[in-house]
């Protein structure tokens, strides 16, 4: 049963409508690196990593850096670069189904971005400054503008 309140009118939803330009340019920032991923190939991955170790002086004979150097070949960088590709259509779904007042994105877009929340506030304890901060802030207000629009429309 729907809110008797409810509008249903796209244009009475900015809020929804700014969420939807955000997941947009999530999703093109996405699709960019996805074909970035597949234009350059493994090559530089594997010439910025070891830059970075001779660099920071880091040793890559075990750890979480041995794994990526050994992890970085051609089939790896099409697997990331599907994964991102595939990320980008979600978000970019969702984009169109907040413009169009969709309910499903609503959900769609609320449960995802709580379920950063965790981590955001993870980050916030490990990495303290503004930047964590903005990025808890911006998805705390994602979470409660969506979650509003639930929740308007089940009343």
């Amino acid at each position: 049963m729907t809110d008797a309140h409810y509008n249903p009118d796209p244009h009475a939803h900015p809020g929804l409508h700014l969420i939807a330009i955000f997941e947009a340019g999530k999703g093109l920032l996405a699709f960019a690196a996805a074909f970035g991923l597949e234009l350059l190939g493994p090559a530089p991955l594997l010439r910025w990593l070891r830059e970075l170790t001779l660099r920071f002086q880091i040793s890559t004979d075990h750890g979480a850096l041995a794994w990526l150097s050994n992890a970085i070949n051609p089939d790896s960088v099409h697997l990331a670069a599907a994964l991102i590709f595939a990320y980008g259509v979600l978000r970019m779904i969702e984009a169109w189904g907040l413009w169009r007042v969709k309910v499903w994105a609503s959900w769609l877009g609320c449960i995802s971005a709580a379920i950063y929340l965790p981590l955001d506030v993870y980050a916030l304890f490990r990495h303290p400054g503004w930047m964590s901060v903005a990025v808890l802030v911006v998805n705390l207000i994602v979470v409660a503008v969506l979650a509003r629009d639930i929740f308007k429309r089940g009343r």
